[in-house]
């Protein structure tokens, strides 16, 4: 189905401006080393709201918009530029979350000054559930996106986040077609995504994708779960459904990535 076709899922956060007509949007926390979201060294700004329910989601407390830290553009910009001469040879900006394309307009307009103004490599974590309302010129200032497919097999995908499937693959086609280079993450759950069918499809999927636009995926990431957020759960008074779940087991997670490289993909 074409793009057009549908209305687009869910709402973006209308663009907010404080007493003096600053761009401002709702910070969760920084990281000023990350070396686990995206290559090499990363300024990473970890913005608050997500539309998703992942059970396995460790930062539970990002779901709600207004409980992160209220920043202007400027002041985002003016930190990053405090490490721009080292994230230009070592590593660069991500956007994560939360889910960043809630807040659209404010993170847009931090890639586009990162990009154009410090000149340092961008790249946004995603699940593209909101993508949909946003023109392809939008990624015009993001070097890779951070792909979370979460699962193929749609019913469970929606059992598992509380979201469909549908617009994250919609997203992800159009990030072939543009030729935006792409790290795909997949999170290895037991007993929710770690079904040999399963990722089969999302293998399956990927390599078809690949024939028609090579090289756009860079590699997939398979991550094993873990339960490190699950006090964050208690703390909110939330029940986490998946206390009782155990990590995978190394020879998972080995089948799992040998699944993916049999696709001739580059997997993690």
């Amino acid at each position: 189905m074409a793009l057009n076709q549908a209305k687009p899922a869910g709402e973006i956060v209308p663009a907010a401006f404080d007493a003096d007509g600053k761009q401002i949007g709702y910070i969760h926390s920084i990281e000023t080393g990350a070396a686990v979201d995206g290559p090499g060294m990363r300024f990473a700004l970890f913005v608050s709201g997500c539309q998703f329910r992942c059970l396995y989601c460790h930062n539970p407390d990002t779901w709600k918009l207004h409980t992160g830290k209220p920043w202007t553009v400027d002041a985002i910009v003016t930190e990053i530029a405090k490490y721009a001469s080292f994230l230009r040879v070592a590593g660069g900006l991500t956007i994560s979350g939360g889910e960043p394309l809630m807040q659209a307009h404010f993170i847009g307009e931090i890639f586009r000054r990162a990009k154009q103004e410090l000149r340092i490599h961008t790249a946004l974590d995603t699940q593209g559930f909101l993508a949909a309302h946003l023109p392809d010129e939008y990624f015009d200032n993001i070097d890779l996106v951070l792909l979370d497919i979460k699962q193929m097999n749609s019913e469970k995908y929606e059992a598992l986040t509380g979201k469909p499937l549908q617009p994250t693959l919609d997203f992800a086609e159009r990030l072939f077609k543009m030729g935006k280079k792409i790290w795909l993450r997949y999170v290895l759950v037991p007993g929710w995504s770690d079904d040999e069918a399963d990722v089969q499809l999302l293998a399956d999927y990927l390599a078809k994708m690949n024939q028609a636009y090579p090289n756009v995926l860079e590699r997939v990431e398979v991550l094993p779960f873990h339960k490190m957020g699950e006090n964050k759960w208690e703390e909110l008074g939330l029940k986490y459904e998946l206390g009782d779940t155990r990590p995978p087991s190394n020879e998972v997670v080995h089948r799992v990535r040998e699944q993916f490289r049999a696709k001739g993909i580059f997997c993690c």
